[in-house]
């Protein structure tokens, strides 16, 4: 059974920063494209930062691009998030998925056909 547990969120000022890992299991973890995503209350939710497995590449959402980094753990099969100079619309539930489109032409849910874990509340505040 494939399984992903996200954790780190928290409420933090403006300007802060947190660190989100993933522990995932029950797949190979360097098969699958993985990262993450965070949908923000009465939004759609949109990828954030992703690990092509296709090319090795990192891709990432432009609101993100400077402040936002990926990093992966291969041994552990953990995924990481690291968030830098937080803003108020950064807040959001963040989400840690796998097999999902990670590209040069964006970050998109298969719609079922992947992985989720339950997502960590990110609460940024001005």
């Amino acid at each position: 059974e494939v399984q992903l547990q996200a954790s780190g969120g928290g409420l933090v000022q403006a300007g802060g920063s947190l660190r989100l890992s993933c522990a995932t299991s029950g797949f190979t973890f360097e098969d699958f494209n993985i990262g993450w995503f965070r949908q923000a209350p009465g939004k759609e939710r949109e990828g954030v930062l992703c690990i092509s497995r296709r090319d090795g590449n990192t891709y990432s959402a432009d609101s993100v691009k400077g402040r936002f980094t990926i990093s992966e753990d291969n041994a552990r099969s953990t995924v990481s998030l690291e968030m830098n100079s937080l803003e108020p619309e950064d807040t959001a539930v963040y989400y840690c998925a796998a097999d999902f489109f990670c590209s040069s032409l964006g970050i998109y849910s298969k719609h079922g056909a992947d992985y989720w874990g339950k997502g960590t509340q990110v609460t940024v505040s001005s």
